[in-house]
């Protein structure tokens, strides 16, 4: 099955990465909102490992439904699957995230995704997958960024 190996050095603490990530329903907190995938709606279905968050994006058919399958704070470390209908001939996904301490309060974010793809569409599901990383990169780092200010005096 292809791979993808790829991480984010951020310029926030692990913590607020984390805090992100594991509210996983609550995709749209950090997505941004100005990228080329932008969220309309989400909806949720269970609770804990095993939620599945039904993430609407302006112009596509579909939702992309991405299942939790483990979430460790003990080695902030997770994984999910994308599920039901998936975009970009990809026809199986999942993924494993995790974060690392850096110096000077950052943190490094790795993800590895395996996926499955339709004949002759492996090159479109990888371009979609690193896309959407890059995506997830920039959005985690703004909204922990944000988190991270302080709160201006009244």
């Amino acid at each position: 099955m292809p791979t993808i190996d790829t991480h984010h050095d951020c310029s926030a603490e692990p913590q607020a990465i984390w805090d992100l990530i594991a509210d996983f329903a609550d995709i749209e907190a950090w997505w941004p909102s100005d990228g080329a995938v932008r969220i309309e709606r989400v909806e949720i279905e269970g609770e804990g490992i095993g939620t599945t968050r039904h993430i609407y994006n302006a112009g596509m058919p579909a939702p992309v439904s991405e299942r939790l399958d483990l979430l460790d704070p003990d080695t902030l470390t997770w994984r999910l699957s994308i599920v039901g209908e998936r975009p970009a001939g990809i026809r199986r996904y999942h993924a494993r995230g995790t974060l690392s301490p850096l110096p000077g309060r950052a943190c490094r974010i790795s993800y590895h995704g395996e996926f499955e793809a339709e004949p002759g569409r492996e090159a479109e599901a990888r371009e979609f997958l690193v896309g959407a990383y890059q995506l997830m990169f920039n959005g985690l780092e703004q909204a922990a960024s944000r988190l991270q200010q302080p709160a201006s005096p009244d």
